[in-house]
């Protein structure tokens, strides 16, 4: 089978089950037809999502259960079942059971990935300092995953029409100026570049990149960080054929008529990008790693508690990001068939002039 007739794998983590994070997975399988598209694999517990539809009168949607993600089949919506025990379900309250079954389906989900029982994984909302409290050692996803994979990824938030990423992730505001370099910088913008190629088929993509400083710097005048390390990193780049441009002032920046001019954004530090951006994609932005060997998504929201049980949660974003995730997913195989075939040696006929492959050892 081509990777063009492969039904993904998708599998999902549940997050805080006492947040949104089951109302917005099951809202967003509700459509009987969704596993034409793909094949869901939830990682969580047959009793509590029996016991929430129930809250959220979805109680047409039905699970295959499974011990092991290799048991899915591809036209049912399939959950691995990770306890058969009751589960306490306190709605709007983070408790050490919610927490213990976030991190255990973030874990076998992640595991299944890695050992190729899935084909992306798709994560719903953590609480991220309650997680730390009970042993989980990362301040989000993205920190845990680097871990898991052993490589570098950016947080890189999405939409058709605006894509932001941020060269520091979850750290304090006063450790910004600190943790930024010109070789970070450039690596970070090299990452980017490759992953608008090869997962969003930008082929010559554009990206802008925000100072650190108000008016980025305003010429040395509130900060030096733009002359020393940002300014040098883009030129550099721009100099070897990445069309990188800026820093610009981060305050002006977000207007349709200049972030429309390019494909993505490189802001400094968390907010600098999430803020405009959560503004702008308001309920339907994904969060999306970028750089990493497997592909993960997740709404760009949190657990939500304030709204937890009401039937009210928008699963918008999360169904973005099912479905970004299957996109990118084949957006990454075809790219790489695509190179696959141009480093393919190949002849010129002598018959007809038009090239062809040349045979393989067996003379075919």
């Amino acid at each position: 089978m081509s990777f063009k007739q492969h039904k993904v794998r998708v599998g999902i983590s549940i997050g805080d089950f006492n947040g949104i994070g089951p109302e917005i997975i099951m809202k967003s399988l509700k459509d009987k037809a969704i596993t034409d598209f793909f094949t869901p694999i939830i990682f969580g517990s047959g009793k509590l999502f029996t016991y929430q539809k129930n809250i959220f009168k979805l109680q047409q949607l039905n699970f295959n259960y499974i011990t092991d993600a290799t048991q899915a089949q591809s036209d049912k919506i399939n959950m691995v079942n990770l306890t058969k025990e009751n589960v306490n379900v306190e709605m709007g309250v983070p408790t050490e059971e919610s927490t213990r079954m976030a991190i255990d389906s973030l874990e076998a989900a992640t595991n299944a990935l890695i050992k190729g029982d899935l084909d992306v994984l798709v994560t719903a909302p953590i609480n991220k300092d309650v997680m730390m409290k009970h042993g989980f050692a990362h301040a989000g996803h993205t920190g845990y995953l680097e871990e898991k994979f052993g490589k570098k990824g950016l947080m890189f938030l999405v939409t058709n029409d605006l894509k932001v990423a941020v060269s520091t992730h979850h750290i304090p505001i006063s450790q910004v100026a600190e943790s930024i370099s010109k070789e970070k910088i450039k690596k970070q913008i090299k990452m980017l570049n490759q992953c608008l190629v090869e997962d969003f088929q930008i082929p010559r993509p554009k990206i802008a990149v925000l100072g650190l400083n108000p008016h980025a710097g305003d010429g040395g005048v509130i900060g030096t960080e733009e002359i020393e390390i940002i300014e040098p990193a883009i030129n550099e780049l721009f100099d070897n054929g990445v069309l990188t441009f800026g820093p610009f002032p981060a305050d002006s920046f977000f207007q349709p008529n200049k972030y429309k001019n390019y494909d993505a954004v490189l802001a400094m530090y968390h907010d600098q990008g999430l803020a405009p951006f959560k503004t702008i994609a308001y309920e339907e932005g994904v969060n999306y790693t970028a750089g990493l060997p497997f592909i993960r998504t997740s709404p760009d929201h949190g657990v939500a508690y304030d709204i937890a049980g009401k039937n009210v949660a928008n699963e918008q974003s999360f169904s973005e990001a099912l479905f970004m995730a299957v996109k990118i997913f084949k957006n990454r195989q075809e790219y790489n068939d695509l190179m696959t075939n141009r480093m393919r040696p190949r002849r010129n006929s002598a018959n007809n002039g038009v090239d062809e492959d040349l045979p393989d050892e067996n003379g075919h």
